[in-house]
């Protein structure tokens, strides 16, 4: 798309218009700042503050015209903002997205830093996997915190593959992540016993709540990244049984899951009977979101 310049004026106009549309499709007006500090390399101050003169003039990587019609399309067909332009934030890096791969979300963001924290400087140089990659946001995470580890990153797609290289290549980490095409643990068998943590966003969500989830989510998202089957744990049950072959003795199993499942995945893990040290750990708003346990 062609880049454009226009004035503080017009920016503030073409901002109240879209609030005002929000607003009225019950859509989060918050969206229209986090599409232009995208667009416009605006900061939110800025925006929530509407300081910028109206004669001062502002480059703008979309045309107005073209940012309206993507608005629109926002709200009449509930895409999400982040299919819409393209990419999207996560911790503190931008990543590509499409309708191919499900939008991480801020709430996995601390599965790196649960993972950190729990690993001693051993397990900080080894290896580390994550499997059911999607956008790469996970291994990307891991590249740029553990700058000594090896990491895996796994996907049943070649297509979703491309997009996280893309991804690993635009922040500079392609050389220190080996993506491979595979269900799981299928394509690593050359790691077995050998892998220091596994970390997984796998898909959770129950079938027939896949089809409740808001348009935004069941419209536009790969259902294959959400349906977990019928009660949400046909993937969790698989890294549970199949994990033990490949972690090394004391190495990190964490996974994120859908509130309410805690019980469920802890007493897969016991039942297994391979873990230590299993713990539920909530998400910042308090919900339990995570799973962590060590190989004995």
């Amino acid at each position: 798309m062609n880049s454009a310049t226009i004035t503080g004026r017009e920016l503030w106009e073409w901002r109240r218009w879209a609030v005002k549309i929000a607003i009225t499709s019950d859509v989060n007006a918050r969206e229209i700042d986090w599409l232009l500090k995208s667009v416009a390399n605006l900061d939110s101050l800025t925006l929530r503050l509407e300081s910028i003169e109206d004669d001062c003039l502002i480059e703008i990587t979309i045309p107005l015209d073209r940012l309206s019609a993507l608005w629109i399309d926002r709200v009449e067909q509930r895409k999400p903002v982040q299919y819409l332009i393209g990419k999207t934030f996560w911790r503190d890096f931008e990543l590509l997205v499409s309708p191919l791969v499900l939008i991480p979300r801020p709430e996995t963001e601390s599965m790196i830093d649960i993972a950190l924290a729990a690993s001693n400087s051993v397990q900080q140089q080894g290896i580390w996997v994550d499997l059911g990659t999607g956008s790469g946001a996970i291994a990307i995470g891991l590249a740029k915190t553990l700058p000594e580890a090896k990491i895996f990153a796994v996907d049943t797609s070649p297509l979703v593959l491309e997009i996280a290289e893309i991804n690993a290549a635009q922040l500079k980490v392609l050389d220190r992540i080996h993506f491979s095409t595979g269900s799981w643990w299928s394509s690593l068998s050359q790691l077995e016993g050998k892998v220091a943590a596994m970390l997984s966003n796998p898909p959770y969500i129950p079938s027939q709540e896949v089809l409740q989830l808001q348009p935004e989510v069941v419209n536009h998202e790969p259902h294959l990244a959400l349906d977990g089957g019928l009660d949400g744990l046909d993937a969790i049950r698989v890294l549970v049984d199949t994990s033990p072959e490949y972690l090394q003795p004391g190495g990190i199993w964490l996974i994120e899951m859908m509130a309410g499942q805690g019980a469920a995945v802890v007493e897969l893990l016991v039942q297994q009977g391979s873990y230590t040290e299993i713990e539920i750990i909530n998400d910042l708003a308090g919900l339990d979101r995570f799973v962590f346990a060590r190989l004995r």
